[in-house]
């Protein structure tokens, strides 16, 4: 596979790279709050949008691919928040192998809190 090409000028949306922490909830239990660990650019697509019924309820999932310049420390389970706009990160690669772009499949979440 070549190289990926990139017009960098295309990387030019600002994310808030969260991760979350566990949170006490005063009765032993926990919940969590989402820290900033970085402020990365990049460039978000769709690339999937499904609608299920389930119980009587209309679930929609929204999947995009957000690519970003590469980035150490970029896990699944943390969020890309764009706005009032929350993408939880599914899978996180280098498409290329170069260490210049990291591809992440993202879902929609729609909590911004």
């Amino acid at each position: 596979m070549g190289m990926l090409l990139i017009d960098p000028g295309r990387l030019r949306h600002a994310f808030s790279l969260q991760a979350a922490t566990p949170v006490g909830d005063g009765l032993g239990g926990h919940g969590e709050a989402w820290r900033e660990v970085a402020l990365v650019h990049g460039m978000v697509e769709p690339v999937r949008a499904r609608s299920v019924t389930s119980a009587d309820q209309r679930l929609a999932t929204v999947t995009h691919q957000v690519t970003l310049r590469h980035r150490d420390g970029v896990r699944i389970g943390m969020r890309l928040k764009r706005r009032q706009r929350a993408f939880l990160i599914l899978t996180a690669y280098d498409p290329d192998q170069s260490g210049r772009y990291l591809v992440c499949q993202v879902e929609e979440t729609g909590e911004v809190a």
